[in-house]
């Protein structure tokens, strides 16, 4: 009968009256059961189905042949009560009822997952004045999409809507006084943002590194202390980082005290012993420099307080709070190979180049990436209205043309789409070459250039960039100031962005330049000599111009050889501007390099 058909398990055969053979013939005296068809011999491995009383379970065979709904014929006979099914365990809540979703894959970093705790005086979007808040605020997210567990700890500047008070108040010690901070926290993008809470970084926002020498000098010790604790006591989801397996990643001279701290207050004293600091070199130049005597104010031990003395020809015996940081942490990073090297000598050190040397088996040079959420000409919205669109590698030529007519009438400047149109955004001061621009304009001019130039800084460049506009209106147009919407929109409009810096640690806005198809002109140093490789017309490779000294007539000669390019040799131009596009200017490939200096870090005691 049919399998579906029966309903009820027949009645066990009645005994064989007389032995018989396989083959049915009936001459064999010792009974041997039928041998089973090939498909079916596993069968017989299978229990033979005995008659059960009424009020157990249905054997095996019933289960067999009762009738069962089709979308159950593909499963298995369930053969023993299943094991009670365990409620999935549900995330700690957030602030705001969100729920961390447990991971799908496991993590790119596998085996080498941390716990990371950025610490730093800015973190865009809340606060920003340069380089330094845009890596504090697209590092971390790149870390957490390889599976670490991070943590960024900024002060809290202003009222932040997306962050929430977290009811925690802890009272540190410093500068010889009792002070009380409370944290804030917030979770984005994968990320715990954590900022600590004090009237001394209130309303700071818009002057993040003002003050006298001794505020600075508190504001930064503060940030250090409360950021070590953080690990301890914010419970971030609900669950505090703990100290094992961490490593804190510490920025600039601003939190130098950080690694100083880590060991003199808490390593020395059996604490944290699982505990790293990474100090990372974003700029040489600035280095917390004081009178020695200010040492006194740190809480620190005597022998501690020696690793601040520092004596330079120019700045005599002092106090160099980087310099400490560089010696305590366990691995420094500089934020491009160019400028690694560059730290080692007497111009790029600043008097910390001995100390680097000493230090050159825990140095290495990375090169910042960029965040493509928010710099990318394929999704960037300040390029959805006033005339402005989106393009990527297949519109570019028609996406940047639109662009480019759109900024001249925004900025007032004659309709061009043909004319070169060079741009110039940074801060306005001595490093950033802008006074190269200035003794430069009137060649620039001569050459049917339109120049447009965004930044603000010392007063007398501000004043040389508002010159500049006065003498060539028809031509040329400074923004004094500093506008988001603006920086983007130049990025995409100009044809050339220029970059004269006499030092760049990374630069990132050639990245931003190359990834909108705009070819940089560089000052081939630091991060600038890394990222931008000179244009090669006899092997049409390359992705911008490069000039080796930080000097005017330098800078005309690369210009020269970039407009003769753009005038007469149109498609190698564009494939200039492709190569740029092309290139991964990502941060995932950063935080991947970052990633194997935290595992040195760790490994080493």
């Amino acid at each position: 009968a049919p399998r579906m058909a029966a309903v009820a398990p027949p009645p066990p055969p009645p005994a064989p009256a007389a032995p018989s053979s396989s083959n049915g013939s009936g001459s064999s005296s010792t009974f041997k059961p039928p041998k089973p068809p090939a498909h079916k011999q596993l069968e017989r491995l299978k229990p033979v189905a005995q008659p059960q009383p009424a009020a157990r379970p249905p054997s095996f065979a019933q289960q067999v042949l009762q009738p069962v709904p089709p979308q159950q014929l593909m499963a298995p006979p369930p053969v023993a009560p299943p094991p009670l099914r365990q409620q999935p365990v549900e995330e700690y809540q957030f602030d705001r009822g969100e729920q961390r979703a447990p991971p799908t894959e496991p993590p790119l970093a596998g085996e080498n997952v941390m716990n990371i705790v950025m610490v730093g005086a800015e973190c865009a979007p809340w606060s920003k004045t340069g380089g330094l808040g845009d890596v504090m605020g697209a590092l971390p997210k790149a870390f957490a999409r390889r599976g670490h567990r991070v943590m960024v700890v900024a002060p809290r500047y202003e009222i932040y809507d997306d962050a929430w008070e977290t009811g925690i108040r802890r009272i540190f010690r410093v500068m010889n006084q009792d002070v009380e901070v409370g944290y804030f926290h917030a979770f984005l993008d994968g990320v715990d943002y954590v900022f600590v809470d004090h009237p001394s970084f209130h309303f700071r926002a818009k002057d993040i590194y003002g003050g006298e020498r001794q505020e600075i000098q508190f504001r930064c010790a503060l940030l250090c202390k409360a950021a070590l604790e953080s690990v301890w006591h914010v419970p971030c989801g609900g669950i505090a980082y703990g100290d094992t397996n961490t490593v804190f990643i510490a920025n600039d001279w601003h939190t130098a005290l950080l690694p100083v701290y880590l060991q003199a207050h808490y390593r020395d004293y059996e604490q944290m012993k699982f505990s790293r600091a990474v100090f990372v070199i974003h700029n040489m130049a600035h280095q917390g420099r004081g009178p020695f005597v200010e040492t006194e104010q740190l809480e620190l031990p005597d022998h501690y307080r020696e690793v601040f003395r520092l004596y330079d020809p120019i700045g005599g015996e002092h106090m160099n709070i980087m310099k400490a940081g560089l010696q305590f942490s366990h691995r420094i990073v500089a934020v491009s190979e160019g400028y690694a090297w560059e730290c080692q000598t007497q111009e790029g050190g600043w008097g910390l180049d001995a100390i680097i040397r000493e230090n050159t088996w825990k140095l290495r040079g990375i090169v910042n990436g960029i965040d493509y959420q928010e710099w990318s000409p394929m999704t960037d919205p300040h390029l959805l209205t006033d005339g402005y669109t989106q393009y990527d590698m297949e519109t570019m030529v028609e996406g940047k043309r639109q662009c480019k007519m759109a900024l001249q009438k925004e900025l007032g400047l004659p309709v061009d789409p043909d004319v070169p149109l060079m741009g110039f955004i940074g801060r306005l001061d001595y490093q950033k070459g802008v006074d190269l621009i200035r003794d430069s304009h009137g060649w620039l001019m001569g050459q049917g250039v339109q120049l447009a130039m965004l930044g603000s800084g010392r007063a007398d460049l501000e004043n040389d960039l508002r010159a500049m506009e006065a003498s060539n209106k028809d031509k040329t147009r400074s923004w004094v100031g500093f506008s988001v919407k603006m920086a983007h929109r130049i990025t995409a409009g100009v044809d050339m962005l220029l970059m004269p810096s006499r030092f760049e640690p990374c630069g990132l806005n050639q990245l931003y330049a190359m990834a909108y198809g705009t070819v940089p002109i560089v000052h081939a140093v630091g991060g600038l000599r890394d990222t931008v490789t000179p244009f090669n017309p006899f092997e049409n490779s390359g992705t911008g111009w490069t000039f080796e000294r930080a000097d005017a007539d330098q800078m005309r000669g690369a210009c020269t050889n970039a407009l003769e390019t753009y005038r007469k040799y149109k498609p190698q131009y564009r494939e200039l501007q492709l190569r740029g596009m092309r290139q991964d200017l990502s941060w995932d490939h950063a935080a991947s390099l970052y990633e194997e200096v935290l595992v040195a870090a760790k490994f080493q005691w």
